[in-house]
């Protein structure tokens, strides 16, 4: 039986690397996917799978963005123009050249996430910066970029017809530092889908409304 959250050992902090490992294991997977299967619907989104990974680079854009000023924002983004290219569609800072076709499409995911990763690994521990679910830290950033990158590539996954399940250790780290009140007692990709409103759990309803806690802990 699976310990729950009263008797696990508290999962090590995310890191710049744990980051890194993710975002080059979803670019793995989605260059297997076929040109013409971009433009289906990213699984339970209202976006199609070009857009969901215009998204996706956008909020590891963002939040290496957050930490990028010598005195960062503690109540607001930095001001970046965000906007959708059709209605209904995500309100991006970044957007990929479609004329690149896929594999462009691709490179601005890796180069986003590259972005933040660097951000993280020469960010000074004691630096904060603003996100709405809480005033956060670099490791807190890193852990909101992984939880965007396991959760959007789930989403891209069931929309190109790919297989995605991440290493369960990285879904352990990033629910120990956004999610401090779900529940240890299952698996722990299938737990973050949960939390994160993608999947039941067995006597736990999906979800329908969630949000992480991105605060500093001790």
């Amino acid at each position: 039986m699976s310990p729950s959250r009263d008797t696990a050992v508290p999962s090590s902090p995310v890191t710049a690397d744990d980051l890194d490992r993710a975002v080059q294991l979803s670019v793995a997977v989605l260059r297997q996917a076929p040109p013409a299967a971009w433009q289906g619907t990213a699984g339970s989104l209202e976006w199609d799978c070009w857009e969901t990974v215009e998204h996706l680079s956008d909020d590891l854009f963002a939040y290496a963005a957050q930490l990028g000023p010598r005195k960062p924002p503690l109540d607001g983004l930095v001001p970046f123009v965000w906007e959708s290219r059709r209605p209904g569609g995500p309100a991006n800072a970044v957007h990929a050249d479609r004329a690149a076709g896929p594999a462009g499409l691709l490179q601005v995911l890796e180069a986003s996430g590259a972005l933040l990763v660097a951000m993280v690994r020469t960010t000074p521990p004691e630096v904060r910066a603003h996100h709405v679910f809480g005033v956060s830290d670099a490791a807190g950033f890193a852990a909101m970029g992984l939880v965007e990158t396991l959760v959007h590539t789930h989403d891209l996954a069931e929309g190109l017809g790919l297989a995605w399940e991440p290493p369960a250790e990285l879904c352990t780290r990033v629910l120990g530092r956004l999610f401090p009140d779900v529940p240890l007692d299952a698996d722990p990709w299938l737990t973050l889908l949960w939390a994160t409103g993608r999947a039941a759990l067995p006597g736990r309803p999906r979800r329908t409304s969630w949000r992480w806690d991105a605060t500093v802990r001790r």
